[in-house]
């Protein structure tokens, strides 16, 4: 499990910190297309921070199944 733990904090910590980033190229220079990708990152972060935690949830649903049926 920690392996998994820093993959997903790795990816989602590598798509929220670029989407900091645009945002504020985006608040500095008005550009629409840093809003974009400012809204694709964090869409991209969203996902992966609920595909973690429902990965986590129902990791721990199935092991608990597990223990109970087979011990």
């Amino acid at each position: 499990m920690k392996i998994f733990y820093w993959v997903m904090g790795v990816l989602i910590v590598g798509t929220f910190v670029p989407s900091l980033f645009y945002l504020v190229l985006y608040a500095v220079t008005g550009e629409p297309a840093c809003a974009r990708r400012a809204r694709a990152l964090w869409d991209v972060t969203r996902v992966l921070s609920l595909l973690a935690g429902n990965l986590l949830i129902w990791g721990h649903v199935v092991v608990g199944l597990w223990q109970i049926w087979f011990n």
